[in-house]
């Protein structure tokens, strides 16, 4: 039962975390997504159009992701073979990159140009740390909702709805409840994140920084603790 309880957990927990990131990222950074990489498409259009500024980091969010998630892939293929536990290896890493990217945050904010060094090299670090979230999720916790891409998650969601409107259903049809509701919780969890980041960083500024490293270190040692067999 305890194991059960930590997997469920996890996941939640790890979206709290990107729901977090991602809004004290783009009120911080000048709009820049730091979890949610493709969504810095539009803003960056946005950028060029009305002159602002993060032209830079919106850039570089896609291609940083990328290598690190391919990096995050290789590195968790290779950790086994050491005897070394991958997740909770990731998990470290993401940790320690969050901390980074708070450290940055705090000493060189607020970023009034997000085309500055110090905004571009906050922004990447933590785009790092989301894509490892990221990468780790999909490979190690694949059963589980995702932590990001809400889009996909809320139309799984329409769908299942609409399946229990029909008049009829197939009898050996699987219910969607569970699934349903799996998801639901876990878009809510996001939004508590997004709202937490966006009141903290209205009474703290970059301060609100210090809280993604907290809730890694409690998702991993939600991990240590629970002990569970991963998702393959």
């Amino acid at each position: 039962m305890a194991t059960t309880q930590f997997r469920i957990a996890l996941p939640l927990l790890l979206t709290l975390t990107a729901g977090f990131v991602d809004t004290a990222g783009f009120l911080a950074l000048q709009g820049l997504f730091t979890a949610h990489v493709t969504g810095n498409f539009v803003t960056l259009g946005a950028a060029l159009v009305f002159g602002t500024s993060g032209v830079v980091a919106k850039l570089l969010a896609l291609p940083v992701f990328c290598m690190v998630v391919i990096a995050t892939r290789l590195m968790s293929s290779a950790l086994p073979s050491g005897k070394l536990p991958a997740l909770e290896a990731l998990l470290g890493l993401k940790v320690l990159l969050l901390a980074a990217g708070a450290a940055l945050a705090i000493h060189f904010g607020p970023f009034g140009n997000g085309d500055a060094w110090q905004a571009v090299a906050t922004g990447m670090v933590l785009v790092a740390a989301m894509a490892i979230q990221n990468a780790a999720h999909r490979i190690h916790l694949g059963s589980a909702p995702p932590s990001t891409l809400m889009t996909g998650t809320t139309t799984q969601i329409m769908i299942d709805l609409a399946d229990m409107l029909r008049a009829s259903q197939p009898e050996n049809a699987a219910s969607p409840r569970p699934r349903l509701l799996g998801m639901s919780v876990n878009i809510a969890v996001f939004a508590a994140g997004c709202a937490a980041a966006a009141l903290l960083y209205a009474r703290v500024g970059v301060w609100c920084f210090v809280v993604p490293p907290l809730l890694g270190i409690g998702s991993l040692a939600m991990r240590c603790a629970g002990g569970g067999k991963e998702d393959q």
